[in-house]
């Protein structure tokens, strides 16, 4: 890779929350070439314009064979692994693999997957929590020894809600912790320095994902505890820890992770972007981290994005009450009207707005800082005339806030309509 060259940057897998959180991070980076990858289709290929799916499971015999395959076909550089398992895979085979893992080292990866290792490494530390041999008090927190999201642990309040099968050999009985939840996003430099050290609040959890929380001031406790962390582990680029209040109100370690967590957008938020200065560190490059002064929350509920399957190639718009409203541009409208532009795709606009204003649609759009140019054409309606006499319907589509439009296009031309709320069918978010 020469100086110059963009840096191929390889998200694998690519389909979960995390994975959308590195690609919102690194797409718009001019010095990058974003990639997606999985094995399973999930969301990567809605989300990622270079995406490639299909590739052997990690546990395949094939898969380090393909996986460098499709390094050696993108010319990846550095590769991002989303999943605690796959990065730990990852980080054991580095030696194996055709471009650098941003992870921790074998050693640390491990360490990090199992709980019981993470608290055995800590276990003189103050901020580690009281781990039992076996239940004997209540209550305790149950949890396996690799796992993430919450999955598969419990609250024990009392004998009897025990469940009838658990392998007590595969999980971790933890003191239980009442308080508030924190997870700590860090950054650590090539030379193995703390950089940056950036707290955010866990206020609402859904599925074991952050979708309320809130940016938090970086006290001494917190930092000594992520210095200790960081003294006694080998991190590359971006890594979290999560931390909850014990009833004497002092912080204890639930878990330490090595990749990217979805909800560090939150810290992004603040101007940090730490999956884009992981990837400097892992080329070798010095980076300089600072943050903005101000807080930030955040909240988040599931969003969608559509994939239809007909392949439009003209766009005809109506202007009011489509492109504007009230005198506003419709920012989704107009999101889409650029993304056609950029597609190559003519968009015409059909228009009465000179029969009912008393101005041209030109006129209008200037007034709207919406440029003429992007339109193919701009077609005014007279009085009396059907705007189906402007549209050749071989694939086109058509958009339009009024039903009466709308229904008589797709009468006349069976193509597909669109009101205004219908535009979000149409996003492509692949970049």
């Amino acid at each position: 890779m020469a100086s110059t060259d963009p840096i191929g940057v390889l998200v694998f897998p690519a389909g979960e929350v995390n994975s959308v959180e590195l690609h919102d991070a690194l797409s718009a980076c001019v010095n990058i070439r974003l990639y997606g990858a999985s094995s399973y289709d999930r969301h990567g290929g809605y989300v990622f314009q270079n995406y490639t799916s299909g590739l052997p499971v990690i546990s395949d015999q094939e898969f380090i064979q393909a996986f460098n395959r499709l390094i050696a076909d993108k010319r990846i550089d550095i590769i991002f692994p989303t999943h605690d398992t796959v990065a730990e895979f990852l980080s054991v085979h580095q030696d194996e693999i055709g471009a650098k893992v941003i992870s921790a080292d074998a050693k640390t990866s491990a360490i990090c997957r199992d709980k019981k290792k993470t608290f055995a490494l800590f276990q003189d530390c103050g901020f580690c929590p009281r781990i039992d041999a076996e239940v004997s008090q209540y209550p305790v927190f149950v949890k396996p020894r690799k796992g993430q999201g919450a999955v598969g642990a419990f609250l024990l309040n009392g004998p009897e809600g025990i469940p009838n099968r658990v392998d007590w050999a595969d999980m971790v009985i933890c003191e239980y912790l009442p308080g508030d939840e924190f997870t700590v996003d860090c950054i650590t430099d090539k030379d193995g320095v703390l950089r940056g050290v950036y707290p955010r609040s866990r206020k609402r959890i859904l599925a074991g994902m952050t979708v309320n929380g809130s940016s938090e001031p970086l006290t001494d406790e917190i930092r000594s505890i992520a210095e200790t962390i960081n003294s006694r582990l080998r991190f590359l680029g971006l890594w979290y820890f999560q931390i909850r209040k014990a009833a004497d109100g002092r912080f204890k370690l639930m878990e330490i992770s090595t990749r990217c967590s979805g909800t560090m957008c939150l810290t992004r938020a603040r101007g940090v972007n730490l999956p884009l200065l992981s990837v400097y560190t892992a080329v070798g490059r010095d980076i300089s981290v600072f943050c903005n002064d101000y807080n930030v929350t955040t909240d988040r509920t599931l969003i969608a994005r559509y994939q239809i399957d007909y392949p439009y190639k003209r766009v005809y718009m109506d202007l009011d009450d489509t492109l504007t409203v009230d005198g506003k541009v419709c920012l989704n409208v107009v999101r889409f009207v650029y993304q056609c532009f950029n597609q190559g795709i003519p968009v015409t606009l059909l228009t009465r707005h000179a029969y009912d204003h008393g101005e041209s649609a030109e006129e209008y759009l200037a007034k709207c800082c919406i440029a003429a140019g992007l339109f193919d054409a701009i077609a005014s309606i007279p009085f009396g005339q059907a705007k189906a006499d402007f549209i050749q319907p071989v694939g086109a589509i058509f958009i339009d806030n009024a039903f009466a439009e709308r229904k008589a296009i797709h009468d006349r031309f069976q193509i597909p309509v669109f009101d205004v709320d219908g535009i979000e069918v149409l996003l492509d978010w692949r970049v």
